[in-house]
């Protein structure tokens, strides 16, 4: 990591709120990738009696039907879907939640540095209360937003509208991170002035570029770029 490269990339003294998402942001996105394409075909499968690759054919177009919409993050509708009981399901494996390398330091840094410092997430309630309990992260953020309280995903518009309308905040003076292209480009659309994208939401995988983004691979990037008089007491 260069830190000199990326010393500009945001400007701190026009932040005073900081947005960030959950899963490929904050926590690691293996979980989430482990767990919908791997243990819920297998579940499926073994549910139905069915191979694998059958298993595989019949769920892949339901999501496919509802990607970037509001059930398509849904547990209760992957539930209805499915036959299988999601967060049951999430429950029993969380033991692979995790933050993303370096993902705590940031928030410790933040929170030190007296911003706001909201979640902003797609997931579920139960899924984002599991997550958050898990990893005892929860006492960093002053808010937790979910799309399912607001009747839109971030990818729209009318998340960002209501979200300002329920909580106001000026977003001239906001930093949202986010790994979502379509996500990214919706904040920005709305007005949030310092948009940076996630290139490594999965430690497990490659780093992926996001074109025509201003983006770092980790929030640990991000924290090199704190000034250290932004930084508070040790």
């Amino acid at each position: 990591m260069d830190s000199l490269a990326n010393a500009h990339l945001i400007d701190w003294q026009r932040v005073d709120w900081v947005l960030l998402d959950m899963d490929g942001t904050v926590l690691d996105l293996a979980f989430d990738n482990y767990f919908w394409r791997e243990l819920v075909p297998e579940r499926y499968a073994a549910k139905y009696g069915i191979e694998l690759e059958d298993a595989l054919r019949e769920l892949e177009p339901k999501f496919g039907a509802v990607q970037h919409t509001l059930p398509w993050y849904c547990t209760d509708h992957w539930s209805r879907e499915t036959g299988l009981d999601m967060a049951a399901l999430k429950r029993e494996i969380r033991a692979r939640i995790r933050p993303v390398p370096g993902a705590e330091d940031f928030l410790r840094l933040i929170r030190r540095s007296g911003r706001q410092m909201w979640i902003a997430t797609n997931a579920h309630r139960d899924s984002w209360h599991l997550k958050l309990e898990h990893t005892g992260l929860r006492p960093y953020f002053d808010q937790v937003f979910s799309s399912h309280d607001f009747g839109h995903p971030k990818e729209d518009l009318r998340f960002w509208h209501a979200l300002q309308a329920a909580h106001p905040f000026d977003p001239a003076r906001t930093l949202f991170v986010d790994d979502s292209m379509p996500v990214l480009s919706a904040a920005q659309a709305f007005g949030i002035h310092q948009v940076i994208g996630i290139r490594k939401p999965d430690s497990g995988l490659p780093a992926r570029p996001l074109p025509a983004m201003r983006s770092v691979e980790t929030l640990a990037e991000l924290a090199a770029t704190l000034p250290a008089e932004h930084r508070g007491s040790t």
